[in-house]
């Protein structure tokens, strides 16, 4: 793997993030926060969950530090802008962060400990194709839940992103 292809994944990360904020503008308050049966419990829960693991991964990968406090405890994210306004700054740190790696650097080893005392060891392309997929797990999701409401986002893969760019 190299980083022209990771820079590539992650602008149709991007691109497939702001699909789901998009569509997800088009519904009431009430519904962003509507009980599902997905794991993170509605809409609003599910998103933040998307962001908030782009930035843990993203400053592990960057600095090898775990955050300790996650978004969830520390950013009340009140209203669907706050959460795309986040994200904005999350996305442009990840573009910077990954504008100053080389393909050398892919397979560099990401070394954490975890909560349970686990320690664990990624190489670095790894933990970045990860977050990626982690993303296109929720964003289904999202996508589910979206439709669910009347307001499907359509095609969310890569060949609708391809066609689109």
């Amino acid at each position: 793997m190299n980083i022209s292809d990771i820079q590539w994944l992650y602008d149709y990360n991007c691109w497939a993030n702001e699909l789901m904020l998009t569509t997800a503008a088009e519904l009431s308050p009430q519904q962003l926060t509507q009980p599902t049966s997905f794991s993170w419990g509605d809409l609003r829960g599910t998103l933040i969950h998307t962001l908030d693991s782009e930035h843990m991964w993203r400053n592990l990968c960057q600095h090898n530090i775990i955050i300790k406090q996650r978004l969830t405890e520390t950013e009340p994210f009140p209203t669907l802008e706050s959460i795309v306004t986040y994200w904005k700054t999350e996305e442009n740190e990840m573009r910077a962060y990954l504008d100053g790696l080389r393909d050398s650097d892919m397979g560099n080893i990401v070394s954490y400990d975890t909560d349970e005392g686990d320690h664990r060891e990624r190489v670095l392309w790894h933990c970045l194709l990860h977050m990626i997929n982690h993303g296109t797990q929720h964003r289904s999701e999202c996508a589910a839940m979206l439709t669910d409401f009347g307001h499907s986002p359509d095609g969310i893969d890569m060949t609708r992103y391809l066609n689109e760019r």
